[in-house]
């Protein structure tokens, strides 16, 4: 046992202790006809729509106006008679108060003993604190659903990397930005399906199940089918039937969908992801760039508001066209490496101590040259055309 185990143990323990008093809580409140998990609340409006509305209020002022909220408790503070909380909800984070003066002593009682993660549902009218913080003055509050479990520690957040992707709704509730990720990657794909539509492309499903994977280089994965007693696979592209549309007479059609690829994890690699893919008949590979730039430009501006972007110390820009060069050219021109001489690559690759397969092909060694040398000095939306194989 290292020295740092006391600590772990204890922490495990406190947490176990919490999450006790929780449970017990509960069962005090089913012992009292009191449900624990309410079935609904009719809230009236978002805290957002509070905070737009209301944001101007000066130091002191308030509102008459009533409104109902729901969403979690996430800090609660208690001084003697008042008490201070914070709720959110899907929109934003309102501080709210009480005072035991304005009800009743039970309900006051009943509002203290919720618990941070506990969901609830107040009611209240606005005011602007002292120290100028917009809030909610309570008039009633009720518990909506008792959290067992306590949200992560404030100071430390979240930080285990591996926990935050496996108990994503842990991150969502402590981590506002990742939230925002969620709300800009549904956002963009529903303005790539409207404006793929406004081109009068067709969007389409393919089968997910296929007894023949195709249409990239990858392990798939491989399921059953106990009716037919035939194996079939995960797919690993859509690209195959997509062509096969093409090819019963559709001239432009798309698909959103997941594909499934079974290899190992890494930033570039994930064994299920979201693919898009579309084809247009009549149209080369100049046509696509050029739809592709369009397209990435207009999502840039639709959601950030201008076609540049600030990426780490980066300013990317969006604005068509994009770079345009052969992937020959982009050897020479970023490792000085000719792809006609087999040799003179190799002794790039052996200098760079690239781990390359025994026999090693054309095509693989290129890639490994082009990984290591070109693709990081990318920075803006650039095409590499005319593979050399």
């Amino acid at each position: 046992m290292n020295k740092n185990s006391p600590s772990i143990e204890t922490k495990n323990t406190e947490n176990t202790n919490e999450e006790q008093l929780r449970i017990q809580q509960r069962q005090n409140l089913i012992n009292n006809n009191n449900t624990p998990y309410k079935y609904n609340f009719k809230k009236t409006t978002t805290i957002k729509n509070i905070i737009d509305s209301f944001s101007n209020l000066k130091a002191g002022e308030k509102e008459t106006s009533s409104f109902k909220i729901a969403g979690r408790l996430m800090a609660k503070r208690v001084h003697g008679k008042a008490l201070f909380g914070n709720i959110q909800d899907h929109s934003e984070t309102l501080q709210f108060y009480i005072n035991i003066n304005d009800i009743k002593e039970s309900l006051f009682n009943d509002i203290n003993n919720f618990n941070i993660g506990d969901i609830i549902g107040i009611e209240g009218s606005p005011f602007c604190t002292k120290r100028g913080e917009l809030s909610l003055r309570i008039t009633h509050g009720e518990l909506l659903t008792k959290s067992l479990h306590p949200l992560p520690e404030k100071f430390h957040g979240l930080q285990d990397k591996e926990k935050r992707y496996r108990q994503r709704y842990l991150d969502l509730i402590v981590n506002k930005e990742v939230k925002q990720t969620f709300e800009t990657r549904s956002k963009t794909i529903t303005l790539i399906r409207n404006w793929l539509t406004n081109k009068q492309f067709m969007e389409v499903e393919t089968p997910v199940l296929q007894s023949i994977y195709g249409g990239a280089e990858a392990r798939p994965f491989t399921t059953h089918h106990n009716e037919l007693k035939q194996d079939l696979f995960l797919r690993i592209s859509l690209e195959l039937p997509l062509k096969r549309l093409i090819v019963g007479g559709f001239e432009k059609i798309f698909e959103i969908g997941r594909v499934f690829r079974n290899e190992g994890v890494s930033y570039k690699h994930n064994p299920e992801y979201t693919l898009l893919e579309l084809y247009q008949a009549y149209a080369d590979y100049n046509d696509m760039m050029t739809l592709t730039e369009s397209l990435l430009s207009t999502l840039v501006q639709e959601i950030t508001g201008n076609t540049t972007i600030q990426y780490k110390n980066q300013t990317l820009s969006f604005t068509p066209p994009f770079k345009r060069i052969t992937l020959t050219d982009a050897l020479k021109q970023y490792a000085n490496i000719n792809s006609n001489n087999t040799d003179e690559m190799i002794q790039k690759a052996n200098e760079a101590n690239l781990e390359l397969p025994n026999n090693v092909s054309k095509i693989q060694l290129i890639a490994a040259l082009y990984d290591h040398f070109v693709e990081p000095q990318l920075i803006q939306p650039t095409f590499i055309t005319d593979h050399p194989w």
